[in-house]
């Protein structure tokens, strides 16, 4: 397989498991407060790359190279990951899942300034046509529009300028480190909501946040990986493969089901 067609396979894979963890985090933020579970999922997910670092034994990997993109992409992270479980919050997983996977809208339109990648007139028709499903789905001015479907858009936007980081990074530092970064700062930003009010753990929501935070530190690796080895403009797209999953667990976990808009919009 060449790098591009790794790639690729890889952010298909990182899609599915990122689905998980989505339907994982929208049970969980029915019984504790968004902060809570950021931060304590993420403890995980750190813990799980510390233990590989130190297996590996490549405690080199995560040195820094880049501090300013470390820094932006880390809140950037941050800030992006909070917005999707405040989504998950408010709306259908389904929903939430097809507004924030156009976030390759956003990588694709800045991708050719900020990274110099080309982008083919076909692609350009693709980001019209997925934008034109964005709207179909949240439906500006309608009378099914909700001010709650500003809050995946806003993901969206955060978690295309995300990607964009990490491709930069991949030139210069490596997927742990980025994953490591990120990590610790979203643990220590999240400590401070703690004020904010915390709920005491059951054994089972333990369970289920340990297993979130593997989840999360799989999925985010795997995306870091498939931006490595392929053009950004080229791998993004191919998280919308999670729509299929969210729509699934959102029907067999809450019996959601997605009005006729929302699934055209997501087609």
């Amino acid at each position: 397989m060449t790098d591009a067609a790794k790639g690729v396979s890889i952010m298909i894979l990182a899609a599915g498991v990122m689905s998980m963890n989505d339907a994982v985090s929208k049970y969980l933020v029915e019984s504790y407060p968004i902060g809570q579970i950021l931060c304590l999922r993420q403890a995980v997910a750190l813990l799980v790359v510390v233990l590989y670092v130190w297996r590996s034994g490549a405690w080199q990997d995560l040195r820094i190279n880049d501090r300013t993109g470390q820094a932006l992409r880390a809140i950037l992270h941050v800030g992006g990951a909070a917005l999707i479980v405040w989504a998950l919050s408010a709306l259908p997983i389904a929903t939430v899942t097809a507004i924030v996977f156009s976030s390759p809208i956003v990588v694709l339109i800045f991708s050719m300034r900020l990274l110099g990648e080309r982008v083919s007139w076909i692609r350009w028709i693709a980001v019209l046509i997925g934008f034109a499903g964005v709207l179909a789905i949240i439906r500006p001015g309608g009378v099914d529009f909700r001010w709650a479907l500003l809050i995946p858009v806003a993901a969206a936007v955060v978690s295309g300028l995300r990607d964009l980081m990490t491709r930069r990074l991949s030139r210069t530092d490596t997927s742990i480190s980025v994953l490591f970064w990120a990590s610790t700062l979203m643990v220590v930003m999240t400590l401070f909501t703690i004020p904010l009010g915390w709920e005491p753990l059951t054994l089972n929501a333990s369970i289920w946040l340990f297993v979130n935070g593997l989840l999360n530190a799989g999925a985010h690796f795997l995306m870091i990986e498939a931006l490595r080895l392929g053009a950004a403009g080229l791998v993004s797209p191919f998280r919308y493969t999670a729509i299929l999953w969210a729509t699934a667990a959102g029907f067999l976990v809450w019996r959601e089901v997605p009005d006729a808009m929302t699934m055209i919009g997501a087609a």
